[in-house]
């Protein structure tokens, strides 16, 4: 089994557009994909940067939110982490569980990936 890799650092932005617009053009970054909700995903081609809109109602405050892993296959880590990662609901093509450290922070294990399919993940 490889050594799990970080791929993956999530932002709750006021302004995911304008935010996307920032890293791709003072930093050559790729929009790869974009959520209904607004949400805007970029990449340098190995590191993604998930800039999560914020919701009106403003119920996460903006700034980090959390990082994701790739891994071989999630399966290892379902029993040996505390407390147990959550399967992600929804229609989600990656970051399939979610975890907590220790210090509450939040992660994601995905073993698909954190592009979404046809995208030119390796």
């Amino acid at each position: 089994m490889t050594r799990p890799r970080l791929r993956h650092i999530a932002f709750v932005v006021r302004d995911a557009e304008e935010m996307a617009g920032f890293y791709t053009s003072r930093f050559g970054m790729e929009l790869f994909h974009t959520d209904p909700d607004g949400s805007h995903f970029v990449t340098d081609g190995y590191l993604n940067l998930a800039l999560i809109q914020q919701r009106l109602d403003g119920d996460v405050p903006t700034g980090f939110n959390h990082f994701g892993f790739q891994v071989d296959a999630v399966e290892p880590y379902l029993d040996s982490l505390e407390p147990r990662p959550a399967l992600r609901g929804g229609d989600r093509p990656f970051a399939e569980y979610r975890a907590i450290d220790p210090e509450g922070n939040w992660f994601d294990l995905s073993a698909h990936g954190f592009l979404p399919p046809g995208a030119g993940e390796a």
